[in-house]
Formats: C-alpha cells, structure tokens, sequence
C-alpha cells in the first residue's frame, strides 16, 4: 500500500517521499483513513511505530482540502494538539512543516520556558495549526491571547503521559472552551483505565485502534539484564561503553542527581556524556540533544520525563542504569531504540535492591528478559536489599504495573555491594557482546529529524524544545 493510496493530495505524497518513506506503517495504514472519515478515534501505538505522521498526515489532508476563512482579518486556529512535554511539542510541530511544507497552512508551538511574548505576537498573526503544552496554553487563555472558539479539530498525544504528569484539570480547562462540535483525536501508547475514563467522556462512537498491546515490547529490541553491585553500576557502564564501542548511547537513570552525578563519573573516565532533564537551563537542555544526535556526545543521560519527546533514527543502544518505578516505563525507554522497524540493543544494570522492579517488568511484559554476568563485574551474592529512594521525576503514582517500594535510602550507596538479580546465572566468557547493528528504516513516516525550508510554515519557537513542566508553575 502507498501513501497516496490513502487519500492523500500530491503535496503531501511529495513531502513525505522526500523524507525517505514509500510504505505506510500498520498506524498510519488504519489511522489515516479513519482521520479522514471525519469522526472520532481512540488510537493506541507504542513509541516508534510512526503514529505522529498516523495524525499529521491526514490532519493536513482535511485542512488544506477546505477553503479557509479568515475571522476578523486573522487565520484561525482550526487544529489543536496537546502534548505533555516540551521536546514532544516542538518535534510534533516539525512533522506539521515537514510533511506540510507544500501546503498554504501555517503552524505554531508554544510551551513553557520561554518569553511568552513573542508567542503572542504569532499568535497574534493567526496559524491553523497549535502545538501546545497544557500549561503555556492554559496562560495563553487567561492572558486573552489565544483564541480557540474555532478548532475543529483537537489531538491529545501520548494522553497516558499527560494523564501520569497530572494534567488532567488543564486538559478539562481547555475543553471547556473548545467548540462543542469538533473532531477528537487521542493516541496513547497505553489503554489504561484512566485513559478509557478520559475517552468516555472526550470522544463520541469513535473508531479503535491497537497496534501493540500495552505490555508489549518491541521484538526487534535485543533485551538483556547485567547483575551488579550498586557501587559498581559507573564501572560496568564505562566498562560496557569503551569494550563495545558504543558511539551514541541513551541511559536512563531513576533521579535528577543521579543524572548529574553519573555525567561527573563518565568525564573522568573521558567519556563524552551531558544529562537532560527538568533543573536544565532550556539552553543546556537544548545544546546536550542537538550534540548527542550529531553524534558529539557518546551519551545522554536522561530521567524519564525529560526523555519523552528524543527521537532518533537508529538509536542503536538504551542503558537502564536504574529500573524505573513503573513498569510501563521499561516499555517507554527502550521503545527509543528499534524505531520505524531498525533493530536496536537495551541493557539493564540492575542490583540487588531493584529485584522486585525486574520481577514486575517481566511480569508486565510476560517475558523474561535475558540475564548475563560480565566477567569482573560478579555480583556479591551475599548482598542484602537496601530501600530505593523515590524521588522519580515527574511521577504521582499508578501507570499501570509498577511496584512503588516503600522507604528512603539511595539505591545506589557507597556502603557496599549490592548484588544483582535474584535468579541463578553463570558469567558469560569473553565479555559483552557486541550489540546488534541499527538497519535502515523501513516502512512509514515516525518524526523526520532535521528542519524544514518549507517557505509556508512558521518557525516559531518550536526549533528551541525544553524540559516538560513541572508543578505549580505550568513551565514558565
């Protein structure tokens, strides 16, 4: 099946051919016709299977195929799409021009972090299509700077995420201002309750659709687990990165501090690595991604809501340093590699203290995940469990499996082992090996990389992404 198969204008074909994709994925193939039928949708896709194109293209498609009507001299907005993050916002925006850039549509991303004014100036000059976070929005609307009485159509993405970071009285804030009669579009890589509860009472008869199961993994993902001490965690990752020549790397770990902490580690074994999450400058957070996706940093080191949004083509390898709280989130990090059909490598550095954490995992995702001892770096068998600090970033509990221990304590002490694991392994000889290379992409558009020159489209502020918004302040 080609893209113009679909229902899609010659510009669009065009825009997307350009991008390197022929074959639409099993999103896009169900989503783009159900999006063009008009009515509502409930659709649910893991990471990397291309959904952001599942609703740009056919949004594009319905709104380049009416005349548009100004109002009082200005373009309305007559598209709105919520995401939960920053990075999420501006990438999604991208895939507006990209794919749009031969269509007379404009679009626009605001979100928090930065000067608010030069929003309202371009909000101003009018745009069909919004990019926004909940909360920039939220300040927009009380500022009596935006004007919404005219989207026609409204996209919640990754509304789980949205839904976890407390979102939910934003989100109900601004439906109550949108047009009764609208088109509602929701797509999240999970099915929850909370999720369902929302779509009950967002969507009217809306079409569904599934194409990974919620606890499912990406089987092109080669998954494996190391054993070790807590205090050992830096060394094996160092150890990992230099054996294996691993060039670009994204790791994981559960705290802000831990992020920080580790890049200090990785220097002074004179490997390249910068942190991104919420306490970064938008200007830090900006240059460490732009660097790592050009391959002038050899790691990444992230907390799990500031990685919502990294999308890299053939990210080959993804560190768990620490096991996240919350199952589902396993799925979400080491759905950053083996994108749009590439193989990727996700490695797991888990101690004794998070052995409840790789028992829920493997229960969510019912399998279990490969073990394998590195020579050096045996775990000792004697350790006992301490508490995991539970300072996670941007977490309020529940998402869907994941165990919340109780207690204080860091995870990663200085007072001794730690050992890894709770099932019986052998160390492996000849030490780790190499991860599976990254293939081309196959299949449908994900989020392009790199800018449009699209003459019909706003820059905006969407080429300088943040951090997501924390409480309190909606990300000013």
């Amino acid at each position: 099946m080609s893209f113009s198969s679909l229902g899609l204008s010659e510009e669009i074909v065009r825009a997307v051919t350009e991008q390197g994709y022929t074959t639409p994925t099993p999103i896009q193939m169900q989503a783009v016709p159900a999006v063009l039928g008009g009515g509502d949708l409930l659709a649910g896709a893991q990471t990397g299977t291309g959904k952001t194109a599942g609703f740009t293209l056919p949004l594009l498609q319905r709104l380049s195929s009416v005349e548009r009507v100004k109002v009082n001299g200005h373009v309305p907005i007559r598209a709105l799409i919520l995401t939960p993050t920053r990075e999420l916002a501006a990438q999604v925006e991208e895939s507006v021009r990209v794919y749009g850039k031969y269509l007379p549509l404009t679009s626009a991303c605001i979100f928090g972090g930065v000067g608010i004014n030069p929003q309202i100036r371009l909000l101003k000059q009018g745009v069909d299509i919004l990019v926004a976070t909940p909360g920039r929005l939220l300040d927009h609307m009380q500022q009596n700077t935006v004007d919404l009485k005219n989207v026609q159509v409204l996209i919640l993405d990754e509304a789980d995420r949205m839904l976890d970071m407390g979102f939910i009285r934003d989100i109900k804030k601004i439906l109550a201002v949108l047009p009764k009669k609208r088109q509602n579009l929701l797509f999240s890589a999970t099915f929850s309750d909370e999720i369902k509860a929302l779509a009950d009472g967002l969507l009217n008869s809306p079409a569904m659709i599934e194409v990974a199961r919620r606890n499912s993994t990406v089987e092109v993902i080669g998954q494996k687990i190391h054993p070790v001490d807590r205090d050992k965690k830096h060394p094996l990752l160092a150890h990992l990165i230099k054996t294996n020549q691993w060039n670009q790397v994204l790791v994981f770990t559960r705290t802000k501090h831990g992020a920080n902490k580790l890049v200090e580690q990785l220097a002074r074994d004179e490997i390249t690595a910068m942190a991104i999450h919420g306490n970064k400058s938008q200007a830090a957070r900006t240059r460490a991604l732009a660097d790592f996706k050009d391959g002038k940093l050899q790691a990444l080191i992230a907390t799990d809501i500031a990685a919502r949004g990294i999308d890299i083509d053939q990210l080959p390898h993804v560190v768990n340093y620490d096991l996240p709280n919350v199952s589902e989130d396993y799925v979400h990090r080491i759905g950053r590699t083996g994108r749009a059909g590439a193989t990727g490598s996700a490695v797991s550095l888990v101690c004794v203290d998070e052995r409840d954490l790789l028992n829920d995992i493997e229960r969510f995702i019912k399998r279990e995940i490969p073990v394998e001892i590195v020579p050096g770096f045996e775990p000792d068998p004697k350790a006992k469990p301490q508490p995991i600090q539970l300072r996670s970033e941007g977490h309020r509990g529940g998402g869907g499996g994941g165990r919340r221990p109780q207690g204080g304590g860091g995870g990663r002490s200085a007072n001794g082992g730690g050992g890894g694991g709770n099932r019986s392994q052998q160390p492996k000889t000849g030490g780790q090996g190499q991860a599976q290379a990254a293939k081309p992409r196959q299949g449908g558009p994900a989020k392009p990389q790199g800018p449009s020159q699209g003459p019909a489209q706003n820059r905006g502020p969407a080429a300088r992404p943040a951090s997501t918004h924390r409480s309190g302040g909606r990300g000013r």
